[in-house]
């Protein structure tokens, strides 16, 4: 196979790329803690909404009237609010997400963030991306160190493929995991001299062609046999949309029957083969002005590709075996700004779902009479509580090891 071949799996082959991080297999082998049991056969797809998106528009505390004195020109008026309870409902864009709040496949976990927020993108991010305190520094991301301690089957094409961003964010340093990106410059390295003799003259250049050969095996492995999958499900337009297309892809070529990734027989029929890990970048969500028609088509684009994202793993017969999670670097500020938008704030909602959640309101709705200093929302769910829940429940991991300390895993999954 062909790089050609593979980028013909995406829903935009003509401008896509492909690089991946491997580490060398007999490190990866000598690597501690075992396999988990139900473990990998149960996807994660995280849903990045990179800036930061805006928690207080996205679900609104309607029944607070403090809500309305922060926000004169951007709150959601009270009669355009999806209630879903009492107090609560969501921005009038998240419409198509209420069939799976309806069903209970869908958690809103309230005020999640963490103690000593930082609010630089490029800070707060890291400290998500690794899992560390505000004032620790860690190297490795969180999903890097737990496919370190439990790694992959060895059949699996990769740890997880990256879509929508060229960052690697919770699966950097180490992961085995592919970027559908656009690395022009590196194809190009890759392929400007023949390797014969190249180990003497351009060691460094020789790891590149290295690197590229298990691109091309890595994708092979996630190739469809037969060619692509046709999908009921009409997917969406647009970036998140084609994402959200080729991440399904990726997951049908990862159930190919007949045969394992090794060749040999699949138990049940279904290959041996798949990613553990999905993550999808939504951009756009650092809305310092001109916020309320901004984040209505963000918040569109991200409840449209859910919906589609649901759709196509029940014809995948994999809902009840996906945990979809979203997560950004922080919330916004609970008072708008002079410019029609929100500022770096610290406390956000996050959803979950998926076909085993129980679905439901969970954390702390948030406390817009208790702000502090800077006019920023107190926290009421430590994040690495919801990375406990995939570790936990949903890996069956030992998440105080990856984790570097004991988080309650959060009740958002039925038995």
């Amino acid at each position: 196979m062909n790089r050609r071949d593979f980028l013909t799996l995406t829903g935009a082959a003509a401008t896509a790329g492909v690089s991946v991080w491997l580490p060398d297999a007999a490190v990866a082998a000598a690597l501690p803690g075992a396999q988990p049991s139900a473990g990998y056969a149960n996807t994660l797809i995280l849903v990045e909404l990179k800036g930061g998106n805006d928690g207080l528009n996205t679900v609104v505390p309607y029944a607070d009237p403090l809500y309305y004195t922060l926000r004169r020109s951007i709150g959601i008026k009270r009669d355009q609010v999806l209630q879903i309870d009492e107090r609560t409902g969501l921005h009038p864009a998240l419409a198509p997400l209420l069939p799976l709040w309806r069903d209970r496949q869908l958690a809103i976990v309230q005020g999640v963030g963490y103690p000593q927020p930082n609010l630089s993108h490029f800070r707060s991010i890291e400290i998500w991306d690794t899992a560390s305190r505000a004032d620790q520094y860690l190297h490795e991301g969180w999903l890097t160190r737990t496919f370190a301690q439990a790694p992959v089957p060895a059949g699996f094409a990769a740890d997880g493929v990256v879509l929508g961003s060229a960052e690697m964010g919770p699966m950097s340093n180490g992961a085995r995991a592919i970027a559908l990106v656009n690395p022009a410059q590196f194809i190009r390295a890759a392929r400007l001299v023949e390797p014969i003799a190249l180990r003497e003259r351009n060691p460094a250049l020789a790891h590149i062609i290295d690197v590229e050969n298990d691109i091309v095996k890595a994708a092979d492995r996630l190739r469809p046999r037969g060619g692509m999958r046709a999908f009921n499900t009409a997917f969406p337009g647009g970036a998140f949309g084609t994402s959200v297309k080729t991440a399904m892809q990726v997951l049908a070529a990862c159930d190919t029957p007949g045969a394992s990734a090794q060749g040999g027989a699949a138990p049940n029929g279904v290959a041996q083969n798949g990613v553990a890990v999905l993550r999808l970048t939504l951009n756009g969500f650092d809305t310092h002005q001109n916020q309320p028609g901004q984040q209505a088509s963000l918040l569109k684009q991200f409840s449209d590709g859910i919906v589609a994202m649901r759709s196509a793993l029940i014809e995948l017969g994999r809902w009840d075996r996906t945990l979809v999670m979203t997560y950004a670097e922080f919330g916004r500020r609970a008072r708008e700004n002079q410019s029609n938008g929100t500022d770096h704030g610290t406390a956000a909602p996050h959803f979950v779902m998926g076909g085993r959640v129980a679905g439901g309101l969970y954390g702390a709705p948030p406390a817009l009479g208790q702000l502090d200093g800077n006019g920023n929302l107190p926290v009421a769910v430590d994040f690495r509580r919801l990375y406990a829940t995939v570790l936990g429940p949903w890996w069956g991991l030992d998440s105080t090891r990856v984790l570097q300390q004991r988080f309650e895993p959060l009740p958002l999954l039925r038995a």
